[in-house]
């Protein structure tokens, strides 16, 4: 696999299609949160936190801040990996996950990100205790 910034990322394959691109004919900013979204739910699945668990405990990992430092442009037809990373948790309320996209043709990394999460209750959409279960699995990465 290509090189990434952290050993053992958690990866999917997208391709760059016409309804990513904004009016310059690159990747719309706001498709590499959608992008980091769908990366970060395929992890927590892999994990054993699928999104039917958190409905099941009302319990969710919310973005609370979130960076990204667009390094690259992706153009329509690129295929891209969007890697994740568990890097900090303290096991009762926060999260932090780094992300990196890379064009799979030359492995150029076209963006990172990180983003920090809190724990929410799903029905006050108030922060809450991380249940058990996402406790033992968002770990660090590695």
């Amino acid at each position: 696999m290509s090189s990434f910034d952290f050993a053992d990322p958690h990866v999917i394959e997208l391709e760059v299609l016409a309804t990513d691109l904004d009016a310059y004919g690159h990747v719309n900013n706001s498709v590499y949160l959608t992008w980091f979204d769908r990366v970060a739910w395929s992890h927590s699945a892999h994990l054993g936190v699928p999104m039917e668990e958190c409905l099941r405990l009302r319990r969710g990992m919310a973005a609370l801040r979130t960076e990204i430092d667009y390094v690259l442009a992706a153009v329509e037809g690129d295929r891209v990996r969007v890697a994740t990373w568990i890097v900090a948790t303290d096991h009762r309320l926060r999260v932090e996950r780094r992300f990196q996209v890379q064009r799979i043709a030359d492995a150029a990394t076209l963006a990172r990100a990180r983003t920090e999460y809190v724990c929410i209750n799903l029905d006050s959409h108030r922060a809450a205790r991380m249940p058990e279960i996402f406790s033992r699995a968002y770990v660090l990465a590695g």
